[in-house]
């Protein structure tokens, strides 16, 4: 198992080089194919309605506009392109997506095996992107999604990995597809909290079973079992310090009702406050 297209989100904010950099770095360990997208910032359905009719319903001032957010978007795909090709990546892809940063990426997601986006910076906004961006990516593209944070750099990314185990489906499918990762890792914690609080989903020895399902893939795996008394997304930050740990993988909970995202605490504590790139899956 290997990644063999990686889809990366890149925009004119100043952390867009940190994500092609690591998104890069997978792509050359897994010599994939390297995709660069950069979304226009307005939604598909408002630009298909105004082209009706040789574009009626486009004013004067929408054209400019969308003109000035395509060339945005052209110069971050050349800039792209030049660090990718500067990085040695030699199969590379850029696409100018018309639509809003979460339903293009998403979109585009859906034909790549991992998808590298940025956490939200709010003191750092983006016109093409919305402040809920990493979790409607982690909930609409039906793909593992690595979130880098906003604040750091991150020259190695995978060497002393984290999993976040609670034997959900989403940490299931966060940890299969993290597989290419885990098995060039130097050691992976497998970290269960609070393990007598879920009943019987991980059977007699909480995190035996992942730990054995990974060691046949040739994964160094140690199994960790900690409680808790504080939140869960704050323990497990707190043990991904403790632990030097330079990548999170986790399930990614939570819920769409028309926009409105309802994330799951865990989630929610993490994305808000990460410190390494998280790799979520839902």
């Amino acid at each position: 198992m290997s990644y063999k297209t990686i889809l990366v989100h890149v925009d004119k904010s100043k952390h867009s080089a940190e994500r092609v950099k690591l998104a890069a770095s997978i792509a050359l360990n897994e010599d994939a194919h390297l995709i660069g997208a950069a979304p226009t910032g307005v939604s598909r359905y408002i630009y298909q309605a105004g082209m009706l009719g040789d574009g009626a319903g486009f004013t004067a001032h929408l054209e400019a506009h969308m003109e000035v957010l395509r060339q945005q978007g052209k110069e971050a795909l050349q800039e792209f392109e030049a660090a990718a090709r500067r990085m040695g990546v030699s199969s590379i892809e850029s696409h100018m997506v018309d639509d809003e940063a979460g339903a293009g990426i998403s979109l585009q997601a859906r034909y790549s095996d991992l998808v590298v986006i940025g956490q939200t910076d709010l003191e750092d906004p983006s016109p093409a992107t919305l402040p809920d961006f990493p979790e409607y990516v982690v909930l609409n593209s039906g793909r593992p999604v690595m979130i880098v944070p906003y604040a750091g750099r991150f020259d190695t990314v995978g060497k002393r990995v984290l999993v976040a185990w609670d034997a959900s489906t989403s940490a299931t499918r966060a940890v299969t597809a993290a597989i290419p990762l885990l098995k060039r890792a130097d050691i992976v914690e497998v970290l269960v909290f609070n393990a007598d609080d879920q009943g019987d989903a991980h059977g007699e020895q909480p995190g035996a079973d992942i730990a054995l399902y990974q060691a046949r893939h040739n994964i160094r795996v140690n199994v960790v079992r900690q409680k808790s008394k504080i939140d869960i997304g704050n323990a497990l930050l707190s043990a991904a310090t403790d632990f030097a740990s330079d990548l999170i993988v986790m399930g990614g909970y939570g819920h769409t009702r028309f926009r409105e995202i309802l994330l799951g605490g865990v989630t929610r504590t993490v994305l808000e406050s990460m410190t390494v790139p998280v790799l979520m899956s839902h």
